[in-house]
């Protein structure tokens, strides 16, 4: 299947308050955004024409932009309806939702305490992340050079553009080397995430995962613990170490893109997809798409 460059799509976009042409959404190649970095954004799910904690992703769009010292020109109710009026004018039933922030570029240089903060909504179908086959088989991953930085830093609370730039990185050097993805470890050289999604590891019939201390906490990390705590599943939050991989009998990764994807092999290790990541996965595709069928 041929697949459309963003930028050569048709529809609309949401931006600053009214809806526009596609291809006429774009913005000054001068915009802070672009050059500092002073952009958020957000990435949610729509499934059934209906958006995934849609107010969850709202808040944190809005947590971010304050970290960042940028004031959104709307409220969220405001942004809440742009999200909901997008989805239905470009008439999508399961796809993707991008709300992105940045400073323009009435100012160039560091500070820009005079740049207008724009704002905009785009949405496109997008039934999944990675192939049904690697979800099958489970996704590869490469450790990856780039660490997650201290807390003291930057603020990495915050779905801000700039953090994700060693995970392109990593990404791309992954991919280069056949993996689909790449392991993040953070600067203490603890387990932290993928480049876009929290990690959890089955380990004796319970499940691990990393304390977001210097990475986001996830809503589909959130959504996923109480999914397993509901089932009796014990959920143990801790310091993660490389070294720990190997005591895994299962690894799957969670977010709004990924949704929940096993993991079938870390650098030289393997591992199997089993039956706890079977039926998380399974209880989450059946709490956020009402047409699913949840097989027991």
């Amino acid at each position: 299947m041929e697949i459309i460059p963003f930028d050569k799509r048709i529809g609309f976009i949401w931006y600053n308050g009214e809806f526009v042409e596609w291809q006429n959404a774009t913005t000054h190649v001068l915009n802070h955004g672009l050059h500092y970095g002073s952009c958020v954004f957000e990435g949610l799910r729509v499934y059934g024409e209906k958006i995934y904690k849609l107010e969850k992703h709202t808040d944190r769009l809005f947590f971010s932009a304050q970290r960042m010292g940028i004031d959104v020109p709307y409220t969220k109710d405001e942004i809440n309806r742009a999200h909901e009026e997008t989805i239905r004018k470009m008439n999508i039933k399961y796809g993707y939702v991008r709300p992105v922030i940045w400073r323009g570029s009435e100012m160039m240089a560091i500070s820009a305490q005079k740049n207008k903060i724009n704002v905009a909504v785009a949405t496109w179908e997008w039934p999944s992340y990675f192939t049904q086959e690697d979800r099958l088989k489970g996704i590869s991953l490469q450790t990856a050079v780039w660490k997650r930085p201290p807390p003291d830093c930057i603020p990495t609370d915050t779905k801000a553009a700039g953090l994700y730039m060693i995970c392109t990185l990593s990404k791309h050097e992954a991919e280069k080397n056949g993996y689909t993805d790449a392991l993040m470890l953070d600067y203490k050289g603890r387990v932290s995430e993928s480049t876009g999604s929290n990690i959890f590891l089955v380990i004796n019939g319970e499940i691990h995962t990393p304390v977001p201390d210097c990475f986001l906490n996830g809503i589909t990390r959130q959504a996923v613990i109480e999914i397993a705590k509901n089932e009796g599943i014990n959920v143990i939050e801790r310091d993660i170490y490389p070294d720990e991989i190997s005591k895994a009998e299962e690894i799957f990764l969670t977010g709004s893109a990924v949704e929940v994807t096993p993991v079938g092999k870390i650098d030289n290790q393997n591992f199997k997809v089993g039956d706890i990541t079977a039926k998380i996965s399974s209880l989450y595709m059946k709490e956020v798409d009402p047409n699913y069928e949840y097989n027991d």
